[in-house]
């Protein structure tokens, strides 16, 4: 049992180190050729999709309620649904882009997306809003794994920052897409113009190379030359990259597979309460009953819905770019820590308006505060809670339980998010400032729980992040 243990720890320190080395060594500095280009661009055409279908069901909740004549509840249904179906995407995102391929992963996704889409477009009743909702939600599981994924695996080192950046910008502009046209719109013809992106997408995957680390993953070791190739340029050596990419594949072959419920080990149990710490406060925090039903909250506490949305849509750009150049100078803590301070601090103002509004008080001014509260929300959270929470668990675990880790981080969330996007409605029926005044409660949490737990990741190798997270645990 020693030797099997001995065995297992330096089986794991490879991974360590392997890891580390690889995020270092296997990329080298290359050009930003026509390829790579139109690769990235057709890879972002699925966020695009994913954050219309985050969108959507905000600013047409009363169109479809008055056409079909469905209830709060049923209504509610419909727009959870689009977080059951990525809870199921999610469960199987990793396994089947390995299978698949990246590719195959997003042409999957395409036809599950637009399947959706023309189920809610030509909806006649609540059953096929829900199962078109549904089947956008699956799609979207498995996008938000695989598009930064495969823009990951495909740039180079100088590259790799604001290429991945372009696949959370998208999502946003999706989002406000979808916010300023539903306005001008009738929710049907929304549909379909969220349909619009997956055959752009579908037909531009034709064109466009498979991961080169997935294909040395299945043996494909010519089709991996010639790939990084033609994303590098005909003038780039690509041999030094293509046989690390090559040498890091058949190292992780011969360290041993280990079982899913692995992660549930004790020294491991530091890492998985933060990563699902964070998962789970992002999502209770009331990012999706804000994000699903801002017209909604607008038009309760008296705020023009056409202003509100249209602001909101607009403010949700400029942060995403501000994370991304922030997250690797200023460090994660201090994004998140602004973070939650910002989102705290939203729906304090949001449910004091509220308070305002039903009890007379300042009826003049209490509007602006709720508007004021929902735009600061819109910009904090994509700052620290929006994205961080990935970023720490990408680097908390090693190599050998990160799928598992993440898997389990994912469902949190995703089942967070679920819980929270269901129950809203309710929750404003009952009282519309004391559910703010819950979700500001909850960021008060989360300020303390990052405060006291969350560790820096920022400037060290993946060993010292395990070994500091392992000393903390003993």
């Amino acid at each position: 049992m020693v030797i099997e243990k001995k065995n297992y720890d330096q089986q794991e320190q490879l991974l360590l180190k392997l890891e580390d080395g690889a995020t270092i060594a296997a990329d080298y500095d290359g050009g930003a050729t026509l390829v790579l280009f139109f690769s990235v661009f057709i890879a972002v055409c699925g966020s695009f999709v994913c954050g219309c279908a985050l969108g959507y069901s905000s600013p047409v909740q009363s169109g479809i309620m008055a056409d079909l004549n469905i209830s709060t509840a049923a209504y509610s249904l419909f727009g959870s649904m689009v977080t059951v179906g990525g809870l199921l995407g999610s469960l199987i995102c990793g396994k089947l882009t390995d299978y698949i391929g990246r590719r195959g992963t997003m042409w999957l996704s395409d036809i599950l997306y637009f399947t959706g889409w023309l189920a809610i477009a030509f909806s006649k009743g609540v059953w096929s809003l829900d199962i078109g909702r549904l089947a956008v939600g699956f799609a979207m599981g498995l996008t938000i794994y695989v598009v930064p994924v495969y823009i990951a695996e495909i740039t180079p080192r100088n590259l790799r920052g604001g290429s991945v950046l372009l696949s959370q910008l998208m999502l946003s502009c999706g989002i406000a897409l979808v916010y300023i046209l539903g306005l001008a719109t009738t929710w049907r013809a929304l549909a379909l113009i969220g349909a619009a992106p997956c055959i752009i997408q579908f037909l531009g995957l034709f064109f466009i190379p498979e991961s080169p680390r997935w294909l040395i993953k299945v043996g494909h070791d010519k089709g991996c030359e010639t790939t990084l190739q033609r994303l590098r340029g005909r003038k780039f050596d690509i041999a030094q990259e293509a046989a690390q990419i090559k040498d890091c594949s058949e190292t992780v072959e011969h360290v041993s597979e280990d079982s899913f419920f692995n992660v549930f080990q004790m020294k491991y149990a530091f890492a998985l309460t933060i990563s699902i710490g964070l998962m789970a406060l992002s999502a209770f925090g009331g990012t999706n009953g804000i994000l699903f039903y801002a017209n909604t909250i607008f038009e309760s506490a008296g705020v023009s819905g056409t202003l509100g949305t249209v602001t909101m849509a607009l403010i949700q750009l400029p942060p995403t770019f501000l994370g991304v150049l922030l997250m690797d100078k200023c460090g994660r803590r201090p994004l998140l820590l602004g973070s939650v301070i910002g989102m705290g601090t939203a729906c304090l103002f949001v449910a004091l308006s509220f308070l305002m509004k039903d009890h007379g008080w300042m009826t003049g001014f209490s509007p602006y505060l709720a508007l004021v509260g929902i735009l600061i929300f819109s910009a904090a959270y994509p700052v620290g809670m929006g994205g961080i929470p990935f970023v720490i668990m990408s680097e908390i675990f090693p190599i050998n339980v990160k799928g598992a880790a993440g898997s389990l981080a994912t469902i949190v969330n995703w089942s967070s998010g679920w819980v929270v996007s269901y129950t809203f409605n309710f929750m404003m029926d009952w009282s519309s400032s004391g559910t703010f005044f819950t979700f500001t409660s909850i960021n008060l949490l989360a300020l303390l729980f990052v405060w006291k737990l969350v560790p820096e990741t920022k400037g060290r190798t993946l060993e010292e992040i395990q070994e500091s997270l392992t000393h903390t645990l003993y």
